[in-house]
């Protein structure tokens, strides 16, 4: 294998309440495949986010402190249709999710919305006619990038 290999399989969140997440992305109705008293992990297809409390993320990591920002990271689900990411925007706020920008009709073609979890960080749930998606959800970019 050569290196460096285009991908990312894991996505880790540091939560200041990792029970309180957990509750969280429990009522979007994900499902954690793995959890410890330190970690809770949701396998998605080709990958796993996780969520750390951070102080045991600081520890891990080696430092003495790790914080939370907001905004300079986007975590984004693509869906096939508007209604289902009217449907998405609505089952996080619902669940307790702060609304950033309702979903609306995007300047490139698309339609999509902001939505931050209880740390502040931020989704976007979009539809993206110009990206197909596999049944599992699944994104492929088109060739000729």
């Amino acid at each position: 294998m050569s290196y460096p290999v285009q991908r990312v399989t894991l996505i880790t969140l540091g939560v200041r309440n990792l029970a309180q997440a957990r509750r969280f992305y429990e009522a979007l109705g994900w499902v954690p495949s793995e959890a410890t008293p330190a970690v809770v992990f949701f396998q998605m297809p080709g990958m796993a986010l996780g969520l750390f409390g951070l102080k045991d993320l600081a520890e891990d990591q080696g430092v003495k402190e790790v914080t939370l920002g907001t905004g300079a990271i986007t975590l984004a689900q693509n869906f096939a249709t508007e209604a289902d990411v009217d449907a998405a925007f609505a089952a996080a706020l619902a669940a307790g999710a702060k609304a950033v920008k309702p979903p609306s009709r995007a300047h490139w073609g698309g339609y999509s919305g902001y939505w931050a979890d209880l740390d502040g960080h931020v989704w976007e749930v979009a539809r993206n006619p110009f990206w197909p998606l596999d049944p599992d959800g699944s994104l492929h970019l088109p060739k000729g990038a």
